[in-house]
């Protein structure tokens, strides 16, 4: 049996600019981080020659290119398997959050499964062939910040070429800025889950026909900024308005990013003490990210008690293999 585990992300600053509509044109960047919140998956021989896979619902097949899962056909296909195999897969956190969790999902598993094959997979490859998988075979329209630092793991630099390929740098800055950025920020759980595919498809229009193009420039602006934020060791609470400014041109892409209730929970964050804050992901709904000095989290807790929040801790490392039996 092999279990890989794989960290889920939040994203600071660029989401949008590693949209392939964006990026063809000029660079995007992104500032990103993975957290302790993992998508685990498992691997295992099968006693006959078919092919299991349970998520939230159990497929037996005799082949793998008969399974509906897109994500799991595709990969077993890439790993060269074709039957004969079980897989399985558990989450910290319920998908339509806006962690990246497919993401999270097709880089931990085409890890699992070159390893049961014997293979080592760098996190390069397992980046690149999770996005061909993702956005070029299954056609998903999502960028590919999720898959890189799914990969990679750690709080990154990310920037995406109009020739394909992908810088990944980290964040160079001391263990205790680091720990006071973990610190100060909070997680809140909004209770909504949703697709990102309509909020995406609609921002990749608006991208293509040029009506976002200043907005996703000023963001990949932004990631830079944070970045050299991080690196100089400033003042976190300059990294707080940051997050703020970018909240409020990603409001800007799509007309299903925010909604009252997610405009009410912010604003009652703000007035509460938070510097900054977002909705991670394509937005909707899912998880909102807040910034705010640790004396102000009474207050900002108390504000947002209508939602639950889920403690977290910056992750350092990317995906990785956990089990070998």
């Amino acid at each position: 049996m092999i279990i890989s585990r794989t960290p889920f992300r939040v994203s600071f600053a660029g989401g949008g600019t590693d949209l392939r509509a964006f990026y063809q044109h000029e660079p995007g960047a992104v500032v990103s981080t993975t957290i302790n919140k993992y998508m685990y998956l498992t691997v295992n021989e099968r006693f006959d020659h078919t092919v299991r896979v349970s998520y939230s619902k159990t497929e037996i097949v005799e082949t793998a290119g008969e399974v509906e899962h897109p994500l799991v056909r595709e990969a077993l296909k890439k790993a060269g398997i074709a039957n004969g195999i079980e897989v399985t897969s558990i989450s910290d956190i319920p998908a339509g959050t806006g962690f990246g969790s497919s993401s999270s999902f097709t880089v931990g598993l085409l890890n699992a499964l070159y390893a049961y094959t014997g293979t080592y997979a760098p996190p390069e490859r397992l980046a690149q062939e999770a996005c061909e998988i993702e956005i070029d075979i299954v056609g998903e329209p999502i960028g590919k910040q999720d898959q890189y630092i799914a990969a990679y793991g750690g709080l990154q630099y990310i920037r995406f070429n109009p020739d394909e390929s992908v810088f990944v740098d980290p964040v160079v800055c001391t263990a205790e800025l680091k720990r006071a950025l973990g610190d100060r920020l909070l997680l809140f759980y909004t209770g909504i889950t949703r697709s990102a595919s309509e909020i995406l498809n609609e921002q990749r229009k608006e991208t293509e026909q040029g009506n976002t193009i200043d907005f996703l420039r000023k963001m990949a602006y932004l990631a830079g900024e944070i970045r050299r934020i991080f690196q100089e060791g400033r003042d976190l609470d300059e990294f707080g308005e940051l997050l703020h400014e970018g909240w409020m041109l990603k409001r800007e892409l799509a007309s299903g990013i925010t909604n009252a209730l997610i405009d009410a929970a912010y604003e009652r964050a703000r007035n509460a003490g938070a510097v900054g804050g977002k909705i991670l992901g394509a937005g909707g709904g899912g998880f909102l990210l807040v910034y705010g000095r640790e004396d102000k989290h009474p207050a900002i807790r108390k504000a947002l008690a209508d939602l639950r929040e889920v403690p977290f801790d910056i992750e350092p490392q990317g995906t990785k293999i956990v089990h070998v039996s």
